[in-house]
């Protein structure tokens, strides 16, 4: 014969469980990604050029298309194996934000996006790799 309090602590019991299938399955929901007012008003100082364009895809590919894929879409090898989902840089949400904001994303970086100021330090080359980034769509 179960006790009033076994029922109860049953009950308890199957509720957890069920609410934690439910966050278990739950959609990704990531964070705002703060950009700091110093950064938001950056504006690209590398004018997009035929040269640069194409010094900054070959930066992109070795630092980027793994995560980022090919054309920017967030489908690259190693992105089934983060915890964030990666929005595409061919998307209206990205191409909306201001150079600055790109920058810090791409540059500064948070959580699984990591920081690459030291492994590419010249700011040209990062700029160019911004303007290559514009080129997806």
């Amino acid at each position: 014969m179960k006790t009033k309090f076994g029922k109860s602590a049953l009950a308890i019991l199957s509720v957890l469980m069920v609410g934690l299938v439910l966050v278990a399955f739950t959609p990704d929901q990531q964070k705002p990604w703060e950009v700091p007012a110093k950064y938001k008003s950056m504006k690209n100082p590398l004018k997009a050029t035929t040269a640069n364009i194409a010094t900054g895809k070959t930066l992109y590919n070795k630092f980027c298309k793994s995560c980022h894929g090919t054309k920017g879409k967030g489908d690259g090898p190693k992105a089934m194996n983060l915890d964030s989902k990666i929005r595409s840089l061919a998307s209206a949400d990205y191409k909306k934000q201001t150079d600055g904001e790109k920058y810090y994303k791409s540059f500064i970086g948070r959580d699984e996006m990591p920081n690459f100021t030291k492994k590419i330090p010249d700011k040209e080359d990062q700029w160019a790799i911004v303007n290559y980034m514009e080129t997806f769509k």
